[in-house]
Parts: C-alpha cells; sequence; structure tokens
C-alpha cells in the first residue's frame, strides 16, 4: 500500500513539474518577454522534478528487484508483433491500391468522365506545364494524378520559362514571365492551355488532351425556321450547348438550306432545333437525300401551341410548330399533335414537364443519366407502313402509367380521355436505325426527341439534360467517348497567422509529444515501484 501511494505521489509531482515549466517557458515565448511570474514557474518546476527523480533513484533497488528476462521476453514479443503487422499492412497496401481523397472538394480525385477518357488512350501524350518560380501544390497534385491513372501514357512536366529558356522556345510561343500556360502534344498535334490569373482546372485540361487525339466531328444546325440559336446568349439559347459539344471536340455550324443547294459532305450530324416554321419542299426533298445516302440527324421537335377556353386557336396557329412528319413517316415514326401530362411526376409544378427516369437499354445514350425533364413534349407512335431495314425503338418513356398520357386537348383542360389520348407511359424519344449494304453509304442513326427548350441554356444545367444532349450527339456522330464534367472549383485558401498566434501554435506542437512522454514515464514509474 506504501509503494502504491508513493508511486501516486510521485506522479502527481512530475505530472505538475511538467505543467509549471511548459507554462512558464510557454508564455514567456509567445509574449517574447521573462516576467517574473514565469520564471517563478519554471524555477518551481524544475525543484519539483528534481525532487521526484531524487525519489525515484531512492527507490530504484526495489524496482529492480524483478525478473528481468520476463521484461526482456516481452519487449521482444512486442517488437515482433509490430514488425509482423509493419510487412502484413505494407504487403496489402502494395497489391490493393486503395485511395482515399480527403479534400473538401476532392482535389486529388478525377472524375469519371475523366477517368474514361484516359482509359481509352491508345497513344503517349505528353504535359508541359509553364509556371514561373515555384509552381503551387494543386498544379503538382493534378499532373501527378493524370500521370498515374494513364499508367505511363502520360507524362508531366512543370518548367521555369524563364529559367529554361531555350526549351521554352521549342513551343513556338514566347512565355512572359507573367504568363501561366499548358502545352498538351501527341504526336503532331498540340494544344495550348492559358490559365494566367487563375487556376487550371481538370475540365480545361482533359478537353486539351481530346482535342490532340480525337477525330473533329462536324455539326450543322439547321437555320431559317425560327430554331433555337447556338450562339445565342439569353435564356432561350443554345451556346451552352454548343460549348459542351466543342469540349468534346464537335464543331458545330450554322446551315441555312435556302442558300445551300445541299448539306456539307463534312456534316457529321444534322440537327434541327426546334422549327417553329415548316420546311420548304425543297429543304425535306435534301433532308431525306441526305439521310438515305447513310447521314445522320438529331431532330428536336417544337412543341404544340397552347391556349385557353377564352383564346381559340388560329387556322395557322393549330399547324404551327413543324413536326417534321412529312420527313420522319418516311423512317416509319410520327409525331402527334399533343402534349404529353404527367401527373405524378414533373418538374416545376407544370404537369406538362414530366420528369423521367424510364429510359429502355440504350447504353451510349441513357446509361449514366438520372433524371430528366422536358417542357411540353408531343408523344411519338411508329407507322405500321414501313420499310423492314428500318429499325426503330423508344429510349425515354414518361416515368407513369395511369396518371400519364398523351393529351389532346390544347385548351388547358387536362383530363384523360380514353380511345382518344394516348395511355401512358408515353414515348417522348426514339432511335432510328437503319444499316446499309456491304460496300453503299455508311449506317443511318437518327434521334428524335419532341422538345427542344430541355437544352437551352435557361434549362440545360437541369438535371441530367446536358449529358442527355451530349450522349446523343456521340452516338450519331459515332464516338465512342464522351466527357462532361461537374464542375470543381479549386479554391486555394491561405491562413494568415500573426507573429503571437504562430509562436502559440508551435508551443503547442511542442508540448504535445512532451505530454506523451510524461504519460509514459508516469506508467512505468506506477509499475516499477507496485
Amino acid at each position: 500500500m506504501a509503494l502504491r501511494n508513493e508511486s501516486r505521489n510521485l506522479c502527481v509531482l512530475l505530472l505538475l513539474g511538467v505543467i509549471l515549466i511548459a507554462y512558464g517557458t510557454g508564455s514567456a515565448y509567445v509574449a517574447s518577454a521573462i516576467s517574473r511570474v514565469a520564471a517563478a514557474l519554471v524555477i518551481l518546476g524544475a525543484a519539483a522534478l528534481l525532487i521526484c527523480y531524487a525519489r525515484v533513484r531512492s527507490l530504484m533497488p526495489k524496482m529492480l528487484s524483478a525478473s528481468r528476462w520476463k521484461r526482456y521476453l516481452l519487449f521482444f514479443l512486442l517488437v515482433a508483433l509490430w514488425a509482423g503487422l509493419y510487412v502484413e499492412v505494407n504487403y496489402f497496401a502494395y497489391r490493393h491500391n486503395t485511395r482515399w481523397d480527403l479534400t473538401r472538394a476532392g482535389l486529388h480525385t478525377l472524375t469519371d468522365s475523366t477517368a474514361d477518357v484516359i482509359s481509352r488512350l491508345y497513344q503517349g501524350i505528353r504535359v508541359t506545364a509553364f509556371h514561373v518560380g515555384l509552381p503551387p501544390k494543386y498544379l503538382e497534385d493534378l499532373l501527378r494524378e493524370y500521370k498515374r491513372l494513364s499508367g505511363g501514357k502520360i507524362t508531366t512536366e512543370i518548367i521555369d520559362p524563364i529559367v529554361h529558356i531555350g526549351y521554352a522556345a521549342q513551343f513556338g510561343n514566347v512565355i512572359s514571365g507573367k504568363e501561366q500556360k499548358v502545352f498538351v502534344q501527341s504526336g503532331s498535334e498540340q494544344r495550348e492551355v492559358d490559365f494566367t490569373g487563375g487556376v487550371l482546372t481538370e475540365e480545361q485540361l482533359t478537353n486539351a488532351i481530346i482535342q490532340v487525339t480525337r477525330k473533329v466531328r462536324q455539326a450543322y444546325f439547321l437555320i431559317g425556321h425560327n430554331e433555337f440559336d447556338i450562339y445565342e446568349e439569353g435564356e432561350s439559347g443554345l451556346n451552352v450547348f454548343q460549348a459542351l459539344l466543342s469540349a468534346n471536340n464537335i464543331l458545330t455550324k450554322r446551315l441555312m438550306l435556302g442558300t445551300d443547294a445541299e448539306i456539307p459532305k463534312d456534316c457529321d450530324v444534322l440537327v434541327i432545333a426546334g422549327a417553329k416554321e415548316h420546311l420548304t419542299k425543297k429543304e425535306e426533298d435534301l433532308i431525306s437525300e441526305y439521310l438515305k445516302k447513310g447521314g445522320d440527324a438529331l431532330f428536336l421537335i417544337e412543341q404544340t401551341i397552347v391556349t385557353t377556353p377564352e383564346k381559340p386557336l388560329t387556322a395557322d396557329e393549330l399547324t404551327k410548330n413543324s413536326s417534321l412528319n412529312s420527313i420522319l413517316n418516311d423512317w416509319g415514326l410520327n409525331v402527334a399533335d399533343d402534349v404529353v401530362v404527367d401527373l405524378a411526376s414533373h418538374a416545376s409544378g407544370d404537369v406538362g414537364s414530366p420528369a423521367t427516369r424510364n429510359y429502355l437499354t440504350h447504353r451510349s445514350i441513357v446509361n449514366d443519366l438520372d433524371y430528366t425533364f422536358f417542357v411540353r413534349p408531343r408523344s411519338l407512335s411508329i407507322v405500321k407502313d414501313r420499310r423492314d431495314t428500318v429499325k426503330l425503338a423508344p429510349i425515354i418513356l414518361t416515368a407513369s402509367d395511369e396518371k400519364s398520357w398523351g393529351e389532346t386537348n390544347r385548351m388547358l383542360q387536362v383530363k384523360y380521355d380514353e380511345g382518344i389520348d394516348r395511355a401512358g407511359p408515353v414515348p417522348i424519344a426514339f432511335a432510328i436505325w437503319e444499316s446499309k449494304e456491304e460496300g453503299e453509304a455508311s449506317d443511318t442513326r437518327i434521334i428524335v426527341i419532341t422538345d427542344a427548350d430541355f437544352l437551352t441554356n435557361a434549362l440545360i444545367g437541369q438535371y441530367s439534360n446536358a449529358r442527355l444532349g451530349v450522349n446523343t450527339i456521340n452516338w450519331l456522330t459515332e464516338t465512342d467517348y464522351k466527357v462532361f464534367f461537374e464542375s470543381k472549383n479549386i479554391e486555394i485558401d491561405r491562413l494568415d497567422l500573426t507573429s503571437r498566434q504562430k509562436r502559440m501554435i508551435g508551443v503547442i506542437l511542442f508540448l504535445m509529444p512532451v505530454f506523451i512522454v510524461v504519460i509514459g514515464i508516469m506508467v512505468w514509474i506506477k509499475q516499477r515501484i507496485v
């Protein structure tokens, strides 16, 4: 009992001495001045430690009376256990390459889209970043992650163009001290990304890789019938969609068939984005001939006009907004003059804007989609009399069965009329495909979606609308990859501390291991004395 009390007193004395010395020296360091109180505390603490040391020395013979071989055996067992654990952990870490990104914005994890692009690389890529002075850590981490994920296909380097002037001159550009650029090279192709005054984003770098490794595709957007414009920056424009296509290495141009005698030969996909006026007979014939020769097209059908009983539609309004049936009927598809409604699943409280995740199997287009929604789409049906070589398949339907239908009443009187309205689930998008005989033109691919608003600047960022648009164009251009980004903002946070705050942090960091050692000594004293 006496030894137990003795060990408790020594532990208290040791802890008290360390606390007094730590507080005295720490306060003096933080204040950058030695006060009388601080000096007194240090002296008292030192005295307590000396008394503790002297008392332990006097009790040492009793402590050494225990069997030493047991302590040695326990020590070697612990060493062997920790060594075995260390070897086993390293073995599993080598065999299973698992990583955790604990940063708030996932800065050390590339998106699935980038991983998909990198996994499809078949040639070497060299990424050279020019940054004057010490490069930021985020840039080093980003390039390192590309290199790691590529398995050696991507090589990266960061160069100071002021120090290595001759090397920088090989890229054909004069790099000033204020510029920050990245050059992506593959074979004879080279792209330049300028991130001066900002940060290099994953999106910029991946898009540059795509542009040097993938064949450029050309999409023509028909104009002249009040279609949605790819260069319009307002809410009803398509310039955001156009930028996404450009990021996929798909160039876009306007096409007016009223002045052009034919569809250009470099047209990989023709897009009709919500024509509100009817096409001329000549234009319809040109498009039909283009499709028969193996051309590909995306038809975004504009909605029918609705009204209220107080304002009946005129004869012109009843037929306004072309259904393009004069072209589509030849390919086995018909667009109805109705409005698809869904009482159970819709967006913004509008039953005429059905939101759905009811997709039929079509891996290239809908495999990675979540919900999409459309503004007053029309229903689609298959024409009985069609060529046997034409294959059709619905790809998007309304989410509800009994709660959705194609409403033919355009007076906003939403009520299902059996035998008149199209019962749900209602198809609002179809894929059409016709193979050609060997030696003939390439296969024809057509996608029909009975809404164009979902790709406008106002709505393209909602749900999976943008992803649907990009996937559709990629399938039509027979492109085997896709890239789409959830924007990842890289914020370089800086914590500014005063000199006093820095000294306080230094004291805390120093005392943490000291107290761990003190606790160990206290345990040792208690075990040896008791």
